[in-house]
This record gives structure tokens, C-alpha cells and sequence, in this order.
């Protein structure tokens, strides 16, 4: 078995934990993120999706799991997880174990198409590519470049409607009866049942985020409930 063949397989039937902060966010910044990430490993975690190249170093200093690397660019455009080779090379060179990147079908401003992008981080940079996608049309293209994970990441974040509430279950059907690729279960995930779900609707692994480490969020959910609030 390949070194690549036996990451993605430590995964299969895990949960993975996205470690992010956004500015203003009381946990932005590497310290807090690589302590996030070494909770979430201490708890069980198969590996850690982690975003630029500071906290990537963070984490990979304390944590022994793989890390999924991505590059948010905002000023992108609407694709802006890791939209250039450039980006990915960044956080391959701060020790990005995988890339993710946002393979929808949307017009992009860098050169490369999601395809191309693909396949030049697998042969140039070498290492395996997470494709984060919104569609069954952005999976199989995925996939057919070579991707060796498919995200449901993207599914209800690509329209102008809000995003539902809870996860996308009938894209990741779609996916797993249609794509011949590990397919992760991303998006939206609040619940252990969710999860559980997942699985058994075909998920080879699950990514929870904001759930998990984000308790400016969790502390709001639980805020909604109390009668203070229901008073307005």
C-alpha cells in the first residue's frame, strides 16, 4: 500500500475536525487553533482540517494526526478555498498532509480549472487532494481528475438561498451511489445522530467544525433556548 493509499485509509470510518477561527473570533490565531487541534485529537479525531499556512505550523508542531490544509482568499471571488496552485503550495510547504479546495463548477479568477488544480497538486506538489464540491457534476469531475476524497463542504453555500439547516444527506446518497471515491459528509453537522447518519447513508468519513470548536456558536445555540431570550 502507498503512503497516499494508507492516509486515506486511516480515515475511512473516522471523524475529522475542522480547527478555524475567523478574525474577531476570540480564537483566532495559531495559539488557540493548535490547542483546538490538540483537544480534538486528544478526543479521538482521525485527522484536522486547518486553514493557512501560520496555523498549519501550529498544529503540525503539537499534533501528531494528518492535517487537511486549506488557503481562504477572500478577495478570490466566490471561489476562495484554496482557488490557485500557489495557495496550495504554501500549505503544502507548512505541512499540509492533504489540500482541500473548492472544486464547484463556478468561474474561477486563477488559470487552472478545479480539474487542473487537482491534478497538478497531485503530480507536482504530491500529495493526495480533497475536492470540495456542491454537486453530483462537480463530484464526478472531481473524481475523474483524480481527486482522492470528494466534500460535501460546499452543498447549500453556492446559491443565493440560505443554506438548510442541517446537513446536505441527499447530496451525499448522490454521491455515494454515483462516484467511486471516498466520499466525506461536511456541512452542517450539530448532532452524533447526524453522524451516525452519515455513515449509514454511505459517508466515509465525517468533518465536524463549528460544533465542535467554535464555542462562540455553541454558546449562542444554547443562549436561544433559554427563556430570557424566547422573551426577547
Amino acid at each position: 500500500m502507498t503512503p497516499h493509499a494508507a492516509l486515506i485509509k486511516s480515515l475511512m470510518g473516522r471523524l475529522i475536525v475542522s480547527c478555524q477561527a475567523r478574525t474577531g473570533n476570540p480564537l483566532y490565531g495559531p495559539v488557540h487553533i493548535s490547542a483546538l487541534a490538540l483537544a480534538a485529537e486528544q478526543g479521538g479525531a482521525a485527522a484536522l482540517r486547518v486553514q493557512g499556512e501560520e496555523d498549519i505550523r501550529a498544529v503540525k508542531a503539537r499534533c501528531t494526526l494528518p492535517v487537511i490544509g486549506i488557503r481562504k482568499v477572500f478577495d478570490a471571488g466566490p471561489v476562495y478555498i484554496t482557488p490557485t496552485f500557489a495557495d496550495a503550495a504554501v500549505i503544502v510547504e507548512a505541512g499540509a498532509d492533504i489540500v482541500a479546495l473548492d472544486a464547484t463548477l463556478r468561474p474561477r479568477k486563477g488559470p487552472d480549472s478545479a480539474g487542473e488544480l487537482i491534478r497538478r497538486i497531485r503530480g507536482e506538489l504530491g500529495v493526495p487532494v480533497m475536492a470540495d464540491v456542491d454537486s453530483l457534476a462537480a463530484a464526478q469531475a472531481a473524481a475523474a481528475a483524480g481527486a482522492e476524497l470528494i466534500a460535501t463542504t460546499l452543498a447549500g453555500y453556492t446559491s443565493d438561498a440560505p443554506p438548510p439547516a442541517g446537513p446536505d444527506f441527499a447530496l451525499l446518497e448522490q454521491l455515494w451511489a454515483a462516484v467511486n471515491v471516498p466520499v466525506v459528509a461536511e456541512g452542517r453537522f450539530w448532532e452524533p445522530g447526524q453522524v451516525e447518519d452519515a455513515f449509514l447513508l454511505g459517508a466515509s468519513a465525517v468533518v465536524i467544525g463549528t460544533a465542535v470548536t467554535n464555542p462562540m456558536r455553541i454558546t449562542e445555540r444554547f443562549v436561544r433556548s433559554t427563556p430570557a431570550h424566547s422573551q426577547g
